[in-house]
């Protein structure tokens, strides 16, 4: 091949490997393409603030560790060298005794330690002049061209030269001067990039890929090793069990970081392992303790991972390296915290609460579309198609699936782990989901877990709802990114989309609202699509529209007239791809009075599009694959309304969060085979040494501790013991709280009888009442939650089996039998019990066609408010499964108030926080009806507020719905034969009307009595012989 042949070809290689790997070359040192032969002093060409940060991305593009273009240093950055000290082993054995140097190195804010022997140095030294004549011989191969092309504008200058005395026959006094040569030489081949960039010297000092990633934290040790397979906690992972003669080793770079240890193949540069650093890290030496000669032992709850060095002196260095290391930087990964939780309390957290969907889907959407790097999402179920902001007002801009794929073409990768419903149980399609987002963008990875048959895993579910962005911005709480979720603190019932139904046209229907980019079906809803042309209403008065049958909570308001074409044309957005979904408001007010009221809304906007518009309890969800098409006809069933609650943390509480889904993910993917491909990356946990560095804040946060809890166990987490720090936060909370507790939850299963039910809650509510009680002091506790559990059954008829058998824990963790918090309470105190607890459910009511409807709120929220200062948010329900850790894994922050505010408590003054108590005037707000700022709701514990305004409220709002729509659950119905003869009675809402709407005049907010006495005579388990009644006890509890 000729000269200039050649050069084309290395010229033509280099082009491609600009193209392929731009984002690499970029940030490459361009002095190191063009070496001339001078030594090249970095530090007088650049100074430390020209430096280049290597970013965090870099972790999804490792290389083989002998690859040319592999970055490691800090562009424009100096390596310095001190060699700190000289240790002199002595030795039993007739051979000169060897000395360690101690070696200080310094690359911008990183600095480390290597130990080495002058054997090291002289090894090292032979290696660099082999491949310093390697690199002369013309081998045509693509990294060898390149790697001569990056030095080939002159030859190398003579390299350094070693000292060549033996190390045997330095006196003591000449170490220094030792000391110094090696220094220099070290220092001499750092600033030549020739030998800098060499994989010989990179692992010489101890570096890689990944040792200057600066939210990776500190450097600590890194070298090759050998390492043995096995050693997984979790059953199955290891092959063939544990026996000892079934496993491998294997050479691996070690890295060790602040809270955690991986290895790295060097031939291809893929993490392989990533074992993190928790309460039972350790790390043993030995032939005894490792079964390994010159065995060193590194233990989590995790793994018991075996390395192999080749000397004890080795091991010795490795095990005081890493444990120095760690203990220094991670000490706080290493110690149980508070209620046994895995993350430790973090002051000065940025907070924020959400009551209901709306708000916290918006700030969902926003934290995504400010994410630089990552988005981890885990939820029980998750829609693609659901809509964040709304009403829609940009087309499909705010579709979940539209903001991920926007995300993941601009280089962010998304990681979503989803829970593997048994199918035969639950219609949650997580496999649709998962076919739906992989089919995006390659940058998108979705993970399902578990496999119920391999794992043996049929009963317990994933029920986190986490959302975290950067590992910086975290949202944790109840609410998954779902069909039915979204909902405002107006809870409507209805939602037909139109202001009034044309004579000639049944409904203006919702078109297209799949982008044509991933879905070409058209699903029109009902008769006749919406041209964008169209005119809703003329200027006649026969098509104005009817405002009575617009009612949001039986409230009017006052439209006018507009066209939707010229609000497109006004808003620029006549191309939108979702038509029908654009916000149909005739001036911009209109849009900010959406805050309020839904009144001035008008035309064909619509907030619940095809499977959005649910309820759950009359039809479970069907054909989710086809998302924009209604499954319950919306002109005669009204929608089941959703209350929940969530939050928002950032800085070090998020990187909790993130810690804990890092934690499942990697688990995940060494557990189920398919996963174990490098298409699905290991993870890698952000130091908490940057976690203030924020680039994106959640806006209206303020300060206060917070700490994340969870529950956790072998099969969800592949941790040896399980967790239940919510639990214990729980109970702790309500034992030491003085004034009041709130509870809002989806179920309100609880008091131990340790046979069937296990969760102390119920009993620490007890006990903290009788406490009050016998000093005489004023408590109270507030219990919301739903009047039926959430399962599809029809409650005219007793409901189903699996509705009546949640019923029944419900009811006996109530007021049902001695166990019950009731049961406790009467036996010491009486009827005075009334005094100090009250439980409620959610209804409300609107009209739909004509006629006047009434539906349950679903109380969906896992809220506890304790004495206006501490705060547990989370996915966590009061049950067994979600409580005691071994079963459903879960996730909650709890936070305690700093910032306080001037307020009043059982008549006194009161130092109230701000996060705790703002959160429950909103829910006082949101239940009662009022304003944040009503002064009855100001103080929650006095006889005024708890006797006038909440029981009466909830006492009258329920005497009223029975009246005019004979609600069930009902007092008045106590056995099924009750139940017939109740729902065949007359209801004021059918008779008459007219008066039923004055009635209903006179209910305040949402807040109903709960019915003790609803079914009491029946027997609410599942009978023999009924598929229920097959299903283990744990499954309902």
């Amino acid at each position: 091949m000729s000269l200039r042949a050649e050069s084309h070809a290395a010229a033509s290689t280099l082009k491609k490997i600009a193209a392929d790997m731009s984002n690499i070359i970029e940030s490459l040192d361009t002095r190191e393409l063009h070496f001339e032969g001078e030594e090249v002093d970095s530090e007088v060409l650049n100074d430390p603030k020209g430096t280049v940060c290597i970013p965090f991305s870099a972790i999804y593009h490792t290389h083989g560790f002998k690859e040319p273009d592999t970055q490691v240093y800090l562009t424009g950055c100096p390596v310095r060298v001190r060699v700190l000290e000289v240790e002199r082993f002595t030795s039993t054995k007739k051979v000169p005794s060897p000395n360690v140097y101690t070696i200080e190195l310094t690359h911008g804010e990183f600095t480390w330690q290597v130990k080495r022997k002058f054997k090291h140095f002289q090894e090292f030294h032979r290696e660099l002049l082999r491949y310093k004549a390697f690199v002369r011989i013309p081998i045509p191969t693509r990294s060898h061209t390149v790697r001569r092309q990056s030095i080939k504008r002159g030859e190398p200058r003579q390299m350094p030269s070693l000292p060549h005395t033996a190390e045997s026959t330095v006196r003591e006094e000449h170490f220094s001067s030792r000391r110094k040569q090696l220094e220099d030489y070290l220092t001499k081949i750092l600033k030549m990039p020739m030998y800098r960039n060499y994989h010989g010297t990179m692992e010489f000092i101890g570096v890689s890929q990944l040792s200057f990633i600066h939210d990776l934290g500190p450097k600590g040790i890194e070298g090759l090793i050998m390492k043995r397979s096995g050693g997984h906690r979790i059953p199955g992972l290891n092959c063939c069990g544990q026996g000892r003669m079934c496993y491998r080793w294997s050479k691996r770079w070690l890295v060790v970081k602040d809270s955690f240890l991986l290895y790295m193949k060097p031939d291809s540069g893929a993490i392989a392992f990533v074992l993190l650093v928790d309460k039972e890290f350790n790390i043993k030496i030995g032939q005894k303790e490792t079964e390994t000669k010159y065995g060193l032992q590194i233990d989590n709850l995790s793994r018991s991972l075996i390395l192999k060095c080749n000397s004890y002196r080795h091991a010795q260095w490795w095990r005081q390296g890493i444990d120095e290391f760690i203990r220094k930087h991670g000490k706080d990964f290493l110690t149980d915290h508070r209620f046994g939780s895995y993350a430790a309390v973090q002051e000065n957290t940025l907070a924020k609460w959400y009551v209901n969907a709306k708000w916290y889907f918006e700030d969902v959407a926003n934290a995504m579309e400010a994410a630089k790097e990552e988005i981890f999402i885990t939820d029980w179920w998750l829609s693609p198609e659901i809509f964040m902001k709304r009403p829609v007002v940009e087309g499909n801009r705010w579709r979940l699936d539209c903001i991920l794929k926007r995300k993941a073409q601009q280089g962010v990768r998304i990681f979503v782990m989803l829970y593997k419903e048994v199918e035969l149980a639950l219609g949650i399609n997580s496999e649709y989901s998962k076919r739906t987002l992989m089919h995006l963008h390659p940058n998108i990875k979705v993970m399902r877990h578990p496999d119920h048959v391999s794992s043996s895993v049929y009963l317990w579910a994933h029920h986190e709802k986490l959302v975290i962005v950067d590992q910086s911005v975290a949202f944790v709480g109840g609410i998954d990114l779902a069909y039915g979720r979204w909902d405002d603190d107006e809870h409507r019932l209805t939602d037909v989309g139109s202001v009034k139904r044309m004579a000639a046209v049944k409904s203006v229907s919702t078109t297209n609202l799949a982008s044509a980019a991933e879905l070409s079906e058209h699903v029109p809803l009902h008769s006749q699509a919406l041209s964008p042309e169209s005119h809703l209403f003329q200027n006649n008065a026969d098509d104005a529209p009817d405002t009575s049958k617009m009612k949001g909570v039986g409230k009017t308001k006052k439209f006018s007239r507009f066209s939707i074409y010229k609000h497109l044309h006004k808003h620029g957005m006549h191309h939108a791809d979702s038509v029908s979904s654009i916000d149909s408001e005739s001036n911009k007010g209109s849009i900010r009075s959406l805050k309020t009221g839904v009144g001035e809304l008008l035309g064909e906007t619509r907030f619940w599009h095809g499977k959005d518009y649910c309820n759950f309890v009359f039809k479970d969800w069907v054909q989710l694959d086809k998302p924009f098409a209604d499954f319950i006809d919306r002109y005669t069933t009204p929608r089941m309304p959703w209350h929940d609650i969530s939050s928002v943390v950032h800085g070090k509480a998020a990187r909790d969060v993130a810690r804990h889904f890092i934690q499942r993910w990697n688990f995940t993917k060494i557990m189920k085979p398919k996963y174990r491909s490098l298409s699905y990356p290991f993870l890698l946990p952000k130091s908490q040494q940057t976690a203030n560095e924020l680039n994106y804040q959640v806006p209206e946060a303020v300060h206060a501790t917070v700490q994340v809890i969870r529950s956790a166990a072998d099969w969800s987490a592949g941790i040896k013991y399980h967790e239940e720090s919510i639990h214990n936060a729980y109970v702790s909370v309500i034992e030491n709280s003085k004034h009041y507790i709130y509870i809002e939850n989806q179920f309100f299963i609880s008091c131990a009888d340790d046979k069937v039910v296990w969760n102390k809650i119920g009993d620490a509510i007890a006990q903290r009442i009788l406490k009050a009680h016998r000093e005489n002091k004023r408590f109270r506790v507030y219990v919301v939650i739903p009047l039926l559990p959430g399962f599809e059954g029809d409650i005219s008829t007793g409901g189903g089996n699996a509705l009546q058998a949640i019923m029944h824990f419900n009811y006996r963790t109530m007021c049902r039998g001695e166990n019950s918090i009731l049961g406790q309470l009467k036996t010491e105190i009486g009827d005075k019990w009334i005094n100090y607890i009250s439980f409620c459910g959610l209804r409300t009511y609107a009209e739909l066609e004509g006629r006047l409807v009434t539906e349950l709120i679903y109380v969906h929220s896992k809220l506890l408010i304790a004495d206006d200062n501490t705060v547990i948010i989370g996915s966590a329900n009061i049950n067994d499964r979600s409580m005691l850790g071994k079963r459903d894994s879960e996730m909650a922050i709890i936070v305690q108030d700093t910032e306080t505010v001037p307020s009043v408590m059982d008549g006194e003054d009161y130092s109230a926080g701000k996060f705790a108590q703002s959160l429950r005037l909103r829910c006082f707000r949101v239940v009662l009806g009022g304003s944040d700022l009503s002064p009855e709701h100001q103080d929650p514990v006095c006889d005024k507020f708890f006797k006038e305004v909440w029981i009466s409220t909830a006492a009258r709002n329920a005497t009223i719905f029975d009246k005019v729509f004979r609600c069930l659950p009902s007092d008045q119905v106590n056995n099924l034969t009750q139940l017939r003869d109740f729902i065949n009675k007359p209801k004021l809402a059918t008779d008459d009307p007219a008066k039923a709407a004055e009635e209903l005049k006179k209910i305040r907010g949402f807040l109903v009595q709960f019915p003790f006495r609803f079914l009491e005579e029946e027997y609410l388990l599942p009978s023999v012989g009924t598929k229920e009644s097959m299903v283990p006890m744990e499954v309902w509890t």
